[in-house]
């Protein structure tokens, strides 16, 4: 190794033999080493010492002195740097001294003069002050200019402009230029000899100091105090760096000496960085603080070792140096701030040691301070905090709001489900909480379509790093089990809103749990809901299934089950689960219709798709003339079919629903096989529908924006494009304003909110404004509580009893969304069914305000665990029990969320009543209960059914539960062998519509992003026919608001309604036993223009042997060939009737009686005719075609 014999370590090295003592001189100068054993000098030649015995002799090449007598040179250095140091201090504080004693003097002087001034008198005022005022004036001018270029130097070196910015980045830069070519040049010795013409790394450092210098200018003159000024670090760098190169230039020769101070410019980093906009937030910045001081101390302590380690001590006369590479020096600080010590590298001088006695203390500090500090700080950094890369020709959507294991596990389950064909989108979730280790590792199982980031929404930084701009739509999931469902709210529309602020074009599909918070999404300027903004309600969803499963038991779980994705789940046993599991399978499809079809009405395309292509069509996008679209459900044969019709279908995956698109009369007439229908090349696929096809499945909402525009109530768009039969029905109905139902002949006695209705009037307010729900004036809470006496003298029957749990302190579940669809106006007055609420008091109040103008509501305050208040409102005579809870999320613990609920349905079923009561009490009333004429006798059939008195156990009332947690649905039904971990929708409940949970609406999510129709349509069939304007009145005024009847408005009446026919007597008898579901398709079909879609069937129908069981289950769409039998109630699609109000006055209406041998009657009603009511012919032939129906608004 080589080393410096002293300070000229350059020239000579230092060799020792284990043999001899003696000193090896190779130093050109006459430096002497003195022998252990002997005093003999070595000549101040180059001759080498041979050693005793048989030593080797090892050649030494030397390098050529500097001059013939060998000087080192490293004095004038240092001297350098110290004199420039020193006089510079020496010049400042001279200046200082001299400019306080001037001060002083002047001070003195300024006194003197101003009491001249005063003696002298104002006479002598005006010839004095115009000498000194031009002095002021001069003085002035040069202060001006040397403020001037303060000001301007300030401005070079603050980085406030792209100058000072590019020219603090350049200093920085060539800063960490110099430390590098003084890590190269630490190979070489401390001191030699090198001409500045031909080392290249001399003449660049040269030229990076030549910079520093004129930096050092521009700083110095910035400097406000220049005395602290030449006291600081880089001041001090400068000083021990650039005057040794200049002498360096002078001399010919190179000393390493203090260059190592170059490294202290690497606390200025986080600054650099920061400048260039690198570092923005704290944690950042701390962190590159930390690791630039720890850094530069470091390696500026190893510079100082290498350098006194390399060279010697003074006082030894520099023979006690060591040769250390500057990196061992690294390793050696390192080691020793840690405390380890190994040992193996060490300092031998004494200056060396010093230093580290000193630095130890120093070090040891720091590093037991920051090293920890810098671990924390980097084990802080988001391990997901990256940014989002865009993959080519792949779209991604943006998920936020409630990010959990559960609510994500079932958003992928249904929107990566294999039922929705390809899905070629990346899913990208953003939350501010980094996921628990379940939930990491469910998105590493989903890694090829999912990536989380941690990060806000409304934080714009996190919109950029995912790429909101890029987007294809940003969905927002809401904590459905939250304590305060308006602060969720709250919290989401604030993500609307930062989302929206940052890029107001982005499709925002977002959950909430409040109807009435609605209305502050349409108060942000660019929600736009005809570009596909959407929001789902649970509230509104929830309540309306609910509402839907009083008028048609089952039709909640059969709705459900076809927005979400389930997979076919094949059961070889003969069992009820196999039939319903093969609904189950069944979702809701959109699809462009063929070409083929243009020009058929809609029941016959309607059928040919069943028949033919195995597919159940529903509803199709109507288009008039204006081209604005609407969505019709089952809108009757007057229709015909257009060119590029989407329609809407119930099938087990989208590849089947592909055929409607495919099918050609031509090449498809013939195939019995529907597998077989795929795209052929006939010229009657016109380019039209294929190009429509063919586009993004993901754009439709861009290709058709006006199909939003769906929740108007289905009526004639242009009266020339319908048949004469249908301006008929619909003229006649328009001109017969009083044609709406009259009074029943044996009316139910008046109670509280159960008003009478005359014959119809102009001048009546009885519909909203929209002519959407029935409406009247708002009645004081007062007019329609009961007491238990009132309401136990009062025959209650085919109601609606409603039991809620709440108190003052409850969160509003929104009891309006429950009502409406019971008080839509396409049911006539007579067949709206009274609802008796059974409650808190203080609860009702506070919900009241929404519910004062719907009329037949009741309230009995109390509890729904009284069995005396159950009896009271009659509860074995009702349609349905509903049993809600507000109190369901106050609660903790998931298992006891359910508590209310579950036990009040326990003691319902439990209870047992008096077959004989019913009856009685209706005589001596003089009132005959809905659904039993006084005429007919008891067991007259009524819907195809005996008629029994009244029921006896409380296991066969009707009930619809409310649950939170699916895992609760176990406690419902004791005789079911349900597993605790089985999905809700494979329990007995929920299959046989007892049981409701919010859980089911998730998929709506999905649905909605893939096809914004689908949840317009869910919405029209759930919630009675809120349209948008609708929604925006109520933003507006919280309450429906009253509006005459108008041929327009009586219009929105003539929509499609949904009713439960039965097969044991009425028109479809002989097909109810052994017949075949696609015979009773086409027959309803084609007869009535009445659309079936399932069955509701006995769970034991299949059984041999008779059952007493009654409940049922849900079949959603069975095949052609499905076997019927006599107790099943078939799901339809029928059409509004104008006439059953006239018609059928004298009859009563109760829809839930036909569901069981063992429930009570309804009413009985005519299906309409309404493609052949002008021409059916008037005879006993054409009576026989009545049907016994349960009649449901759609």
């Amino acid at each position: 190794s080589s080393g410096g014999g002293g300070g000229g370590g350059g020239s000579s090295l230092r060799m020792s033999s284990n043999i001899h003592a003696n000193h090896l001189s190779l130093d050109a100068s006459s430096s002497s080493s003195s022998s252990s054993s002997s005093s003999s000098s070595s000549s101040s030649s180059s001759s080498v010492h041979e050693p005793k015995m048989d030593a080797l002799i090892i050649p030494v090449t030397m390098e050529v002195p500097c001059d013939s007598r060998g000087q080192r040179m490293w004095w004038a250095f240092l001297a350098s740097s110290m004199v420039t140091f020193f006089g510079g201090l020496f010049i400042i504080l001279l200046w200082r001294t001299l400019k306080y004693l001037w001060t002083v003097c002047c001070h003195c002087g300024g006194k003197t003069k101003e009491a001249q001034k005063i003696n002298n008198g104002s006479s002598q005022v005006d010839g004095t002050l115009k000498p000194v005022d031009e002095k002021e004036e001069a003085v002035a001018a040069e202060v001006g200019w040397m403020t001037s270029v303060k000001d301007w130097a300030g401005v070079m070196i603050s980085a406030q402009t792209l100058t000072g910015r590019v020219l603090v980045v350049l200093v920085f830069a060539l800063s960490i230029g110099a430390l590098v070519i003084y890590f190269i040049d630490s190979s070489n010795p401390i001191e030699s000899c090198q001409n500045f013409y031909k080392d290249f790394t001399l003449q660049i450092d040269m030229a990076f100091n030549v910079f520093f210098l004129l930096y050092f200018g521009l700083r110095f003159i910035a400097a406000n105090d220049k005395l602290w000024f030449w006291l600081e670090v880089n001041s001090v760098v400068d000083f021990f760096t650039v005057p040794p190169v200049f002498v360096s230039v002078y001399l010919n020769r190179s000393w390493l000496g203090l260059r190592f101070l170059r490294a202290l410019r690497l606390i200025q980093f986080s600054e650099i960085l920061q400048f260039l906009n690198i570092l923005k937030t704290s944690n950042s910045i701390k962190l590159v603080n930390l690791l630039s001081i720890f850094i530069s101390t470091w390696l500026t302590a190893a510079g100082f070792i290498h350098l006194v380690e390399n060279s010697g001590d003074p006082w030894e006369n520099f023979q006690n140096n060591q040769a250390l590479t500057y990196w061992e020096c690294v390793y050696l600080l390192m080691v020793t701030m840690s405390t380890v010590g190994y040992g193996d590298v060490y300092a031998k001088t004494t200056l060396g040691r010093l230093f580290m006695v000193f630095f130890i203390l120093g070090g040891l500090a720091m590093f037991a301070s920051y090293v920890p500090e810098i671990i924390e700080l980097i084990g802080n950094r988001k391990k997901y905090g990256g940014s989002y890369s865009a993959v080519s020709g792949r779209k991604h959507i943006v998920v936020c709001g409630h990010i959990t294991l559960e609510s994500v596990s079932n958003f992928l389950k249904d929107f990566l489900h294999k039922d929705r064909d390809d899905v070629n989108v990346e899913i990208v979730f953003l939350h501010n909480i980094s996921p628990n280790l379940e939930l990491e590792a469910l998105f590493k199982r989903h890694f090829t379509q999912v990536e989380f980031y941690q990060g806000s929404v409304l934080n714009p930084h996190d919109l950029a790093r995912v790429k909101i701009e890029s987007a294809d739509a940003c969905l927002i999931l809401a904590n459905k089990y939250c304590a305060d469902p308006d602060a969720e709210d709250a919290s989401n529309i604030m993500r609307v809103i930062s989302i929206k602020n940052y890029h107001p074009k982005i499709r925002i599909i977002t959950q909430m749990l409040q109807y009435h918070n609605k209305a502050h999404l349409l108060n942000i300027p660019s929600w736009n809901w005809k570009e596909g903004d959407d929001a789902i309600c649970l509230a509104e969803l929830k309540l309306g299934f609910i509402a839907q499963s009083c008028l048609a038991q089952g039709l909640s779980t059969m709705l459900a089950n076809l927005f979400s994705m389930r997979s076919f789940i094949k059961i070889e046993e003969d069992t009820w689960q196999k039939y319903y599991l093969e609904g189950v399978s069944n979702e809701m499809y959109t699809e462009y219709l063929s070409s083929a079809f243009v020009g058929l009405s809609f029941p016959t395309v309607c059928e040919l798709c069943f028949v033919k292509l195995k597919l159940l069509m529903i509803a199709i996008e109507y288009k008039s003339a204006n081209r604005e679209s609407r969505i019709l459900i089952n809108p009757g044969n007057h229709l015909k079919i257009q060119e590029g019709t989407l329609g809407f279908f119930i099938a087990s995956d989208a590849k089947e629903v592909k055929r409607a698109f495919f099918y050609c009369k031509a090449c498809h007439d013939d195939i019995t096989d529907p597998k077989r229908i795929k795209k052929c090349g006939c010229k009657r696929l016109k380019v039209a529908a294929r190009s429509r096809y063919f586009k993004d499945p993901f754009e439709f909402k861009k290709e058709t924006p006006s199909s939003r525009l769906v929740t108007e109530p289905v009526e004639d768009e242009q009266p020339s494009t319908l048949s004469p039969k249908k301006k008929q029905r619909n003229g006649g109905m328009r001109n017969s304003p009083n044609s709406s139902p009259k009074l029943m002949r044996h009316d139910p006695l008046l109670i509280p909110g159960n008003d009478q209705i005359d014959n119809m009037d102009s001048n009546v307010k009885k519909y909203d404004s929209t002519g959407m729900f029935h409406w009247c004036a708002p009645k004081e809470i007062e007019k329609v509580i009961l007491t238990r006496s009132e309401a136990a003298m009062t025959v209650l029957s085919g109601h609606v009893v409603v039991c809620i749990f709440g108190d003052v302190s409850s969160a509003l579940i929104g009891l309006r969304n429950l009502v409406m669809p019971l008080r839509a106006s396409n049911f006539h007055y007579h067949e709206l069914k009274h609802i008796v609420f059974v409650g808190s008091i203080e609860y009702l109040k506070r919900e009241w305000e929404t519910l004062h103008n719907f009329p037949k509501v009741s309230i009995l305050p109390g509890t729904p665990l009284s069995r005396a208040d159950l009896r009271a409102v009659n509860i074995n005579l009702c349609d349905m029990c509903v049993i809600l809870s507000a109190n369901q999320n106050n609660i903790d613990d998931t298992s006891l969320q359910d508590k209310e609920c579950i036990l009040a349905s326990l003691n319902i079923k439990s209870m047992q009543f008096d077959d004989s009561i019913g009856v009685l009490q209706a005589n001596s009333q003089g009132f005959t209960p809905p659904g039993m004429d006084r005429s007919s006798p008891d067991n007259s059939p009524v819907h195809g059914m005996l008629r029994q008195p009244s029921i006896t156990t409380g296991v066969n009332i009707p009930i619809i539960t409310e649950l939170v947690n699916d895992t609760n649905v176990q406690f419902l039904d004791q005789d079911d062998d349900d597993d605790p971990d089985t999905e809700l929708y494979l329990t007995q409940p929920f299959a046989c519509g007892t049981a409701f949970a919010v859980s089911v609406l998730d998929s709506l999510m999905s649905a909605t992003y893939f096809n914004d129709n689908i949840l317009t349509l869910i919405r029209t069939l759930v919630t009675g026919g809120a349209t948008p304007e609708l929604e925006a009145l109520i933003a507006e005024e919280n309450a429906l608001r009253g509006g005459y009847s108008t041929p327009q408005t009586l219009a929105n009446r003539d929509r499609c309604r949904v009713a439960q026919l039965a097969l044991l007597d009425g028109p479809f008898a002989d097909l109810g036993d052994g017949g075949c579901y696609g015979d009773l398709f086409c027959k309803a079909l084609k007869t009535y223009n009445m659309l079936c879609f399932g069955i509701y069937r006995l769970r034991d129908a299949h059984l041999s042997t008779p059952s007493q069981c009654t409940k049922r289950y849900v079949i959603t769409n069975p095949p052609y060939e499905f076997e019927l039998v006599p107790t099943d109630l078939i799901f339809c699609l029928m059409q509004f009737d104008h006439n059953a109000g006239q018609s059928r006055a004298s009859l009563s209406h109760s829809s839930h009686s036909s569901q069981s041998s063992s429930k009570k009657s309804s009413s009985v009603h005519s299906i309409p005719s309404t493609a052949n009511r002008q021409n059916r012919p008037k005879s006993r032939e054409s009576r026989d075609k009545q049907k016994y129906v349960q009649e449901e608004r759609l």
